[in-house]
């Protein structure tokens, strides 16, 4: 089963962005917890959530991904950035046990002059306060294209912050295709490599998500700029030989490409024609 969806707004619900989901044939999809850029989130409608299951049961679902906003830095240099982030993080952890069951994904952090040591302890402090009081929760870091001061610009960074977390079963990391060509993977002409790669660094159990896209930047550029399939130095190809990979089969994998419903409809259509593992 190839468990695709895209990335849909839960604006006016959740029952809603499900019901969306189908109509484009999705069985998995990504929604921010609040706006992206930060602030207060609007109440969960013990309602909503129940017509959202019940669509879910008739057309079974993936795990859905809940996206932090881009604002949350747990490793900032700003103190009051940081408190802001944990009070987001862990709003956001309470949240996500009364919704259906969505894995927790969010960008490491930026750590400016810091040092990565620095920047792994902050961020670990609160994956284990969060993980402690909702041990329900699993947790994902994506992996960063690698500009500027990212924290998760290569397969070792995220691997600190995995060997700081005490609860190993509720972390996990979401790889994203324009990140990892823009950090330097080169998942066009050497992905089994680069699965390989992630398995000695990592380990591939901890591989639990994907983000699928093309990117506007050629290999290693270190620039988080998404493409639609096939319009980027990624490529098509180079697409559906990912989503067709044994590691990666079953995973919930979404479409984070500049798209809105219509297109991502088109997306999914094209990759469920291309992909080989039956009942897509």
């Amino acid at each position: 089963m190839l468990n695709l969806g895209a990335h849909i707004s839960i604006a006016g619900g959740y029952a809603k962005a499900t019901q969306t989901a189908i109509e484009m044939n999705a069985n998995t999809f990504q929604f921010f917890t609040r706006n992206p850029r930060g602030g207060k989130a609007k109440a969960i409608d013990p309602d909503d959530i129940r017509q959202a299951e019940a669509l879910m049961a008739d057309k079974p679902f993936a795990t859905l991904i809940a996206h932090a906003p881009y604002t949350l830095n747990l490793c900032s240099v700003d103190e009051k950035v940081r408190e802001f982030g944990e009070m987001i993080f862990m709003d956001d952890m309470a949240r996500l046990t009364q919704i259906p069951p969505a894995y927790y994904n969010f960008h490491p952090g930026t750590r400016k002059e810091s040092s990565i040591d620095e920047a792994v302890a902050l961020i670990a402090a609160v994956l284990n306060q969060a993980l402690d009081a909702f041990p329900q929760n699993t947790v994902l870091l994506e992996a960063m294209s690698g500009k500027g001061s990212e924290v998760g610009r290569n397969f070792e960074e995220l691997k600190l912050i995995i060997d700081a977390v005490k609860k190993k079963d509720n972390i996990g990391i979401c790889i994203d295709l324009c990140h990892l060509y823009s950090a330097g993977y080169d998942i066009v002409r050497d992905l089994d490599g680069v699965f390989t790669q992630f398995d000695r660094i990592i380990g591939l159990s901890y591989l639990k998500a994907a983000h699928i896209n093309d990117s506007m930047h050629p290999l290693g550029s270190h620039k988080d700029r998404h493409a639609r399939l096939g319009e980027g130095t990624i490529g098509l190809d180079a697409v559906v030989r990912f989503i067709n990979h044994p590691t990666v089969k079953g995973m919930p994998m979404v479409l984070e490409t500049p798209n809105e419903v219509e297109g991502y409809a088109e997306e999914i259509a094209l990759l469920r024609a291309q992909y080989q593992g039956g009942n897509s």
